[in-house]
């Protein structure tokens, strides 16, 4: 029964990655032969793709991915000791980012004024909010979570690691939102996006008391 439903859902949500292609092949002919993919902290491109592959090669990246993650996620031996909502979290994620992020790129590319240094960190803001908030409920897998060898060893270090990364998400993503309220476009001194930096000491933080935890019981 629960291959059954894994089917179901791998179906759904492969499906929802590819709904973007509609969108594609209805704009196609309206799109600069240049579509940009990525931006700076300022929001001005730095990075773009052929029309062909950003219309058509995106959807199926977000396929990719999404069967990847469904493969890895459905045969984690220790599936059932993750948080039944991280567990949809994950599930959701690429098909909704499949859906939000590709039509406002090719939006982007029309000529809508849509304010990427407003959207994109709110969006990955929201991400981060919602992961840390269920983070820490989930107990020690292979899939979903700060995996490191001293986590997978020790169940006290790995919910340790992950309360605190709990609330460094959360952080991170409320101070991604309010920045990019207050100030779009925002750049450190260094020159580096205020996004970068989040992201980096989200990753870096957590692993770091980890391993702290790990050499102090040690």
């Amino acid at each position: 029964m629960k291959t059954k439903s894994n089917r179901t859902i791998l179906i759904l949500t492969s499906l929802v990655c590819i709904l973007p292609l509609i969108m594609s092949l209805v704009v196609y002919q309206d799109l600069p032969d240049q579509i940009a993919i990525h931006w700076d902290g300022s929001g001005n491109p730095d990075n773009f793709a052929p029309k062909a592959l950003a219309a058509f090669g995106l959807p199926f990246l977000f396929l990719g991915i999404n069967l990847f993650s469904k493969l890895v996620l459905y045969n984690d031996p220790k599936r059932a000791y993750t948080s039944q909502a991280m567990q949809i979290f994950a599930t959701w994620l690429p098909p909704l980012l499949s859906v939000v992020a590709i039509p406002i790129t090719l939006l982007i590319a029309l000529g809508s004024p849509i304010p990427i240094t407003l959207v994109f960190p709110v969006i990955i803001g929201l991400v981060l909010i919602v992961a840390g908030n269920y983070l820490p409920k989930n107990r020690q897998n292979y899939t979903l979570g700060i995996k490191l060898p001293w986590t997978l060893n020790d169940p006290d270090n790995w919910n340790k690691t992950h309360r605190l990364a709990g609330y460094l998400y959360i952080l991170a993503g409320l101070i991604m939102i309010g920045g990019a309220f207050i100030s779009r476009g925002f750049r450190t001194i260094n020159g580096v996006s205020l996004t970068v930096v989040l992201v980096i000491v989200v990753f870096i933080a957590p692993r770091l008391y980890s391993y702290l935890l790990y050499k102090r019981a040690g």
